[in-house]
């Protein structure tokens, strides 16, 4: 068995995934720790237990994130290498959605663009929008950043009854917009007064519509259709209402592949493989 473990070192906690024999994916786990330390090898001893892996099984550990930097020795005696997460976000999505000319677009506590064509991966910018931003936002409004009972409200709210779209200030059709395309977000606010769970799902859905709209428009002269979504926000259950109300109408694509939450530690465990090419 040949063994390499990708851990994605976040700023709440570390995923951690296997690709056995470069094809195989071994069940990926998340772990929460004190700090970054003790998250990052009680990720790996609970997914070794967890798996019934033996250390000496493990041929390898890629790691990535905001904090692999202060990693920089062998982990549990493996050897142990860093790659640059946009990098790893590439090679993750693309494993993962079998694209090679795309737009990966990884929303965590903010959102990185990272293009993918064939072998060439290339950061291109972001934007300060992710999760951070609906946990501040809901603290705010809500009084909770809890993510998942902010989604779990937003289940029985209406994001129409606090955003303002086009079929609101508009009877006749528009060229180049449909209906229910949102003219101005949050602006029916000033009308009425909503309960909390349209504040919830207006929220998801601002943070959503803002990252994939952003995403496109970054692709008005560049020619890529396909836009892979990964990271945290990915399992976000307004997902499947936002991203096809915007394929419509900026046809255009938005993928949300299998592992799309584990993705980053997905690339990283593969780019041992790219990197040794």
């Amino acid at each position: 068995m040949s063994l390499i473990i990708g851990i994605d070192m976040g700023i709440s906690s570390t995923k951690i995934i296997g690709i056995e024999n470069g094809k195989r994916i071994k069940t990926p786990m998340t772990v929460k720790g004190s700090d970054e330390i003790s998250s990052l090898y009680g990720a790996l001893g609970k997914y070794l237990h967890t798996n019934d892996i033996p250390l000496e099984g493990v041929e390898h550990i890629m790691i990535t994130g905001v904090g692999a930097k202060s990693v920089n020795t062998p982990i549990l005696g493996c050897p142990t290498s860093m790659v640059d997460e946009f990098t790893a976000n590439g090679l993750g999505a693309r494993f993962d959605s079998g694209l090679d000319h795309m737009i990966v677009v990884s929303m965590g506590t903010g959102t990185s663009l990272v293009q993918v064509d064939g072998d060439e991966i290339k950061h291109i910018g972001g934007i300060g929008m992710g999760g951070g931003t609906l946990q501040g936002l809901s603290r705010l409004l809500l009084q909770t950043s809890d993510i998942e009972e902010v989604s779990a409200l937003a289940e029985f709210g209406f994001p129409e009854n606090i955003n303002l779209r086009i079929n609101d200030i508009c009877n006749d059709d528009i060229d180049g917009l449909i209906g229910d395309a949102t003219a101005s977000l949050f602006a029916k606010v000033l009308q009425r007064s909503p309960d909390r769970n349209d504040i919830a799902a207006g929220l998801i859905h601002m943070v959503l519509e803002t990252i994939g709209s952003s995403a496109v428009l970054s692709q008005l002269n560049g020619g890529y259709k396909d836009f892979v979504l990964i990271g945290n926000l990915t399992q976000l259950q307004l997902c499947k209402n936002v991203f096809p109300l915007l394929e419509e109408l900026y046809n255009v694509h938005f993928h949300i592949p299998k592992f799309a939450y584990y993705c980053t530690a997905l690339g990283a465990a593969l780019s041992h493989g790219y990197e040794n090419e």
